[in-house]
């Protein structure tokens, strides 16, 4: 019989990535929206760091009133402090959240430097290498998952298939030699994303509900960034105040959207390919929203089709099951 966990429901079935991959490109729609958001609030403020702190917090309330309102995030709460005690999962775990607040803060410490297009290639770089690496290491809830060829070549399609994409957003004569110390920030970044994802996994294995560990993510992720911001408005001061407008405060929700769905879906998927997934849908997003809501300096390349959709063949390339004499031709062994 399946163990049950502390808030007293059973780990749900194993899901399909048919099924779950979908839902993890779904999930990464919302990336794009959130960006979009964000920055247009970054801009209104004249804060980035600001923009990101209010966002998490935003995110931090939608979340505290989800758990207080609904059965399972009250069931999580309860469950919360007797995982935490009984050391169910290292209680670094708990500190999930501030990779994400690093991640913003590497947002706006590079791409004024690097640009979005290279900051994109970087931060998918180094996801997709250490998706392969915590799966491989079983520290997501999924478990251990062998690196195959197919994986392999999965993970190559799609750094190659991302650089394609953003290749229109390349200024020309860049010297990315000089480039290579400010790209080494975002790479780690996007490094630690795979393990985040892992942890916010793990977390709502033993709460019982992905609820949960969005609240821990958030609450940590909220401290950094306030700190962070502390230090920045006692050294420069503070930006524009606050703007009325009710969609400037919508990357919270949505990212309570991102974090809760990728920390359901580690469990089945594994990290790569929820992860390969999430890249798959920004992309998806990111084009949609160049083609619907454009933006001064915006426009749709060739290059950009061709790379998003090449980006969706590479997920199919990692997640479906080959045949063996396929998988046997990419050197089947696990490394």
């Amino acid at each position: 019989m399946m163990p049950q966990n502390k808030a007293g429901t059973a780990p749900r079935a194993h899901m399909s990535p048919l099924v779950g991959v979908p839902l993890a490109v779904a999930a990464g729609l919302a990336i794009p929206v959130q960006g979009r958001v964000n920055g247009a609030l970054g801009a209104t403020l004249d804060d980035g760091l600001a923009a990101a702190l209010v966002s998490f917090a935003v995110g931090l309330v939608v979340i505290i009133a989800a758990s207080l309102v609904m059965p399972r995030g009250r069931a999580g709460l309860a469950a919360m402090l007797p995982v935490i005690r009984a050391r169910k999962f290292p209680r670094w775990y708990l500190l999930a959240g501030a990779i994400g607040a690093v991640f913003v803060l590497s947002q706006g410490l590079t791409i004024s430097v690097l640009g979005v297009a290279l900051f994109t290639v970087a931060t998918v770089t180094g996801q997709t290498v250490s998706g392969l690496l915590v799966d491989r290491l079983g520290i997501g809830p999924a478990g251990k998952k062998r690196i195959n060829g197919m994986r392999v070549l999965g993970v190559v399609l799609t750094i190659a298939a991302v650089a394609w994409a953003v290749s229109p957003r390349l200024g020309a004569g860049l010297d990315v030699g000089s480039l290579v110390l400010p790209l080494l920030l975002p790479m780690a970044a996007g490094f630690m994303v795979s393990f985040q994802q892992a942890m916010n996994g793990t977390q709502t294995l033993h709460y019982g509900t992905p609820i949960t560990a969005t609240l821990v993510n958030l609450v940590s992720g909220t401290a950094v960034l306030l700190i962070a911001w502390l230090v920045k408005a006692a050294v420069a001061g503070v930006g524009n105040p606050l703007p009325g407008e009710w969609w400037y405060y919508l990357g919270g929700p949505l990212g309570c959207i991102y974090v809760g769905v990728t920390a359901l879906l580690v469990r089945s998927l594994g990290v790569l390919l929820t992860g390969l997934g999430i890249i798959g849908g920004q992309l998806l997003g990111s084009l949609a929203l160049d083609i619907v809501l454009p933006v001064p300096g915006s426009h749709v390349a060739l290059a950009t089709v061709l790379g998003t959709l090449l980006t969706l063949a590479a997920i199919v390339v990692a997640t479906l099951p080959w045949p063996r004499v396929v998988l046997k031709s990419f050197g089947r062994q696990a490394l």
